[in-house]
């Protein structure tokens, strides 16, 4: 596509395999016409707009509806572990909101993925793990990618069983699973260090009951997995060997009194359409998803930089087209634009680095804007009162 072909030319040559990571979002875009009443038989004029839903992210703003279109971004962010990049857009879908935006995105990654940008890591927030899977998770596992997403409150915790397992946040676990560990929700907000440190711990304990992997996926995304016992994560009594390790491994103490498959037998297939909405990566939520979804704020930068009044501010009536052509084309221009700033500013970092480098200087540092309430400084305590003076009764 012609709006593909821009983003891509924005994005210089030595940039375009330093990371195949990606960042999808979508937000609110107000078209320049007004919506007709319901009872008015005159169509809009932008008839290929519709209303569509904005979530209130300002502080004091709230949910409304918008009648307009969802632009979308796929940002190249950093791999796990690896040294920053530029976070540059590489593609830009645009639809209305009558369509479903995570199928778009889905379809663009997948053409994308067939034009050479290579298949790595997308990271979306549970607005694209929540929608049906085969129309965004599928499609992107089949082209090779892998899923970091946050998934919605409604697909967290024990969702059934598979063959004796328990399916809960997109893995199968040991049937004698502690509900407590089940039912982990990630972490909170702000959370301190003592709280961090506690989450992580019951993260590590829940995974010791998770059915490990030991086979890769066959062209029908299925694969094999293996019983905890037998990996020797746990002690097991239906499993004698299991039973001479270590007590600092968990203990199931109540086994099956009719154990199911995936206590009889050693592994067992995993069909594709098992957790075939909520399956990724890493284990949710611990501490190596939740680092790795950090990420995703990437996504977020772009739609910041495009809605600042003093960049570009893509508010309703920056430009007064109608229909969806039109505004995909101007928004994907902006886009490309906000590429070619990013390089430049990106190359002039670095090599301010570089020079502080070779002076034996330390690199720049952001200044830190917020702090964590355990952070901040203390009250200062009152004064004593002076001798011979009555305190306040």
């Amino acid at each position: 596509m012609v709006l593909d072909a821009l983003c891509e030319a924005s994005i210089p040559d030595a940039y375009k395999q330093v990371s195949s990571s990606l960042a999808v979002d979508w937000t609110d875009y107000e078209t320049w016409s007004r919506p007709r009443r319901n009872d008015d038989p005159v169509p809009s004029s932008d008839p290929t707009a519709s209303w569509g839903h904005a979530k209130g992210t300002a502080p004091g703003e709230k949910e409304h509806l918008f009648f307009g279109y969802y632009p979308q971004v796929a940002t190249m962010v950093p791999e796990e572990k690896g040294p920053q990049v530029p976070e540059l857009v590489r593609r830009a879908p645009f639809c209305a909101p009558r369509t479903d935006p995570a199928k778009v995105m889905a379809d663009s990654l997948v053409r994308a993925y067939g034009d050479g940008v290579p298949p790595g890591d997308v990271l979306g927030d549970c607005g694209f793990s929540n929608r049906d899977p085969d129309t965004f998770a599928v499609p992107l596992r089949r082209a090779g990618a892998a899923l970091v997403m946050d998934l919605h409150p409604n697909d967290r915790g024990s969702k059934g069983t598979y063959k004796g397992a328990v399916v809960a946040n997109g893995n199968l676990y040991c049937p004698c699973t502690p509900k407590v560990l089940l039912d982990h929700g990630p972490l909170r907000r702000g959370a301190g260090d003592e709280e961090t440190a506690a989450h992580d711990t019951r993260s590590d304990e829940l995974a010791r009951f998770k059915l490990g992997r030991v086979s890769s996926n066959d062209p029908d995304t299925a694969h094999r997995v293996m019983c905890p016992a037998v990996m020797g994560k746990v002690r097991c009594p239906l499993w004698p060997e299991s039973m001479t390790r270590g007590y600092t491994r968990p203990e199931v103490l109540s086994p099956p009194e009719h154990p199911p498959a995936c206590c009889l037998q050693k592994t067992i297939t995993v069909e594709a359409s098992v957790n075939a909405k909520s399956a990724q990566k890493h284990d949710y939520p611990s501490r190596a998803h939740r680092l790795s979804y950090n990420r995703r704020t990437g996504a977020e930068r772009p739609f910041s930089w495009l809605k600042d009044p003093a960049t570009t501010g893509i508010t309703r009536g920056w430009c007064r087209l109608m229909g969806r052509t039109k505004n995909a084309l101007m928004f994907t221009l902006a886009v490309v634009v906000r590429n070619v700033r990013i390089v430049e500013t990106f190359e002039r970092d670095q090599n301010e680095a570089a020079r502080r480098a070779a002076m034996g200087l330390e690199p720049p540092r952001r200044r830190r804007r917020r702090r964590r309430h355990q952070d901040s400084d203390p009250a200062p305590a009152e004064p004593a009162p002076a001798e011979g003076l009555a305190t306040p009764g």
